[in-house]
Parts: C-alpha cells; sequence; structure tokens
C-alpha cells in the first residue's frame, strides 16, 4: 500500500518582475555569478521553506533588463497574491531585482510557453556628451542619428521575414522565420527608442537589427541596402550587435481567462 501524500498543497502563481542587469550574467542561473532566477529562487526558498523553481518567460543576457518579466512559481495554497509580493520582495530587497505583482493561474500554466506575445525597449542616446545617470541603462551614441530613417528602415522588418541577417551565431532556433508584430522607431525627450513586439524572437535578434538600424541612422545605409542585408541571410553583411545594457524586456503577454 503506497504511503498517502502529505506534502502540503500547493498553487501556482504568475509574477511580474524588474531588475537592473548590471552586473548579473543574466536570467539563468549559473556557477560564474549572480543571476535574476537565483535570486528569485533564494527568495522563494525563504517564502516556501523549501527550494522552489522559478521558471522565467525566456533568457536575457549579461547586462539586460527588465521592466516587465515574468515567471511562474508553486507556493503554499494559503499564501495569496500579496503574501507573495511582500514575501518575495523581504529578501530582494537588498538585490536589484523586485517583484511587481502576483496572480495565481492555473496549474499547468507555463510561463514560457504559453505566452503569446513578447515585448523589447531599446534605449539609445544620440548626443556629443554621455549620461553620467544613465551610462549602464541605455546605448551612447555620439553620431546624430536621423530616426524618422531609422523608423523608415524598421517598418521593412515589420511581418514574417527570414531574420537569418539579424540572427547570432550560437543561435539554437530550429527557424530563423519570425513575425514581428511591431518596430518602431521613436524619439522620447532626449532618447531613441526602439520597440519591437512580436511572439517569440531569436537570439540577439533585437540588439543586432539596433545595431543596424543605427547604420541606417548616421547616414551609412540606405532603406534599399537595408532591405538588401534583410534579403541576404547573411548575418556577416548586417550591423554590429548592440550594448545589451541598452536592452529592456517591457511585456509578456498571455491568454488568461
Amino acid at each position: 500500500m503506497s504511503k498517502p501524500d502529505l506534502s502540503p498543497p500547493v498553487k501556482r502563481m504568475l509574477i511580474s518582475v524588474e531588475y537592473d542587469g548590471t552586473g548579473l550574467v543574466g536570467w539563468q542561473r549559473q556557477e560564474n555569478g549572480p543571476s535574476v532566477q537565483a535570486y528569485l529562487e533564494q527568495a522563494a526558498e525563504k517564502l516556501t521553506t523549501r527550494p522552489t523553481l522559478v521558471q522565467g518567460s525566456g533568457r536575457t543576457d549579461a547586462g539586460v533588463h527588465a521592466t516587465g518579466q515574468a515567471a511562474h512559481l508553486d507556493v503554499p495554497a494559503h499564501l495569496n497574491d500579496k503574501d507573495v509580493v511582500r514575501g518575495l520582495n523581504a529578501w530582494l530587497q537588498t538585490k536589484q531585482v523586485a517583484v511587481l505583482s502576483a496572480q495565481e493561474v492555473p496549474d499547468d500554466f507555463h510561463a514560457r510557453f504559453d505566452a503569446v506575445q513578447r515585448a523589447y525597449l531599446y534605449r539609445l542616446l544620440s548626443r556629443e556628451t554621455p549620461s553620467a545617470l544613465r551610462r549602464h541603462q541605455l546605448w551612447h551614441h555620439r553620431a546624430r542619428l536621423d530616426v524618422e530613417a531609422m523608423h523608415n528602415a524598421a517598418q521593412s522588418l515589420v511581418g514574417k521575414y527570414d531574420f537569418t541577417s539579424f540572427r547570432a551565431a550560437g543561435c539554437q532556433a530550429n527557424s530563423p522565420i519570425r513575425t514581428m508584430d511591431e518596430l518602431s522607431v521613436q524619439c522620447v525627450d532626449d532618447e531613441i527608442h526602439i520597440t519591437a513586439r512580436a511572439r517569440s524572437f531569436l537570439y540577439h535578434q533585437i540588439r543586432n537589427i539596433t545595431g543596424s538600424l543605427v547604420q541606417v541612422g548616421i547616414g551609412k545605409w540606405s532603406l534599399d541596402e537595408f532591405i538588401r542585408i534583410r534579403d541576404a541571410k547573411d548575418r556577416s553583411q548586417a550591423g554590429p550587435t548592440a550594448p545589451a545594457h541598452g536592452l529592456y524586456l517591457t511585456q509578456i503577454d498571455y491568454q488568461l481567462d
């Protein structure tokens, strides 16, 4: 006769997470430095009193920030949304990670596989002088950038395309085909913001696109040349990879009842 399951009942929670990626090795726990996942799992163990997996919607690289990363974890059933937020943040208050919200989701919910759209923001500063206060939050580019030309080039990537030209060499995705739902470039105060939305992205796709859009912005490439590079399906023909510290994961969307 099998022994009864005496483990306490749990429920699954979806949390929204904000973090400053400066000095972190990225989302995924690693042996060579602090990570967002490791911090959250340490906080979760304090809350649940047992080792607890925190599963993110996806990985972010070292130096990349987030204002709306999503993750799920299982917590004791008696804890409510506020208990989870307060409990996790009580341990995280000395870290560069914060939990913004929590909500109960079905037991089979998965933060990565159930995501229907992801949104990223890339921040650029286009002026002669750098920013002392934002040097880890955006990419400073001394040359004046033509935002209208960059936006027009960005529109040539909206839709379903083969993004091989903007795919990192180490990308493990089965296909380079992706559908870009939105890619816009606009001025916001003294910054230039590049916003991208899609169901999923290739490894370094946004940073590689940003590096190429900057080539348009400085006048090195025309719109026709940018389109030619898109269609070349050759990473070596596209622009450099933009620095990680200008990139933000801003939103993960789900279809929840």
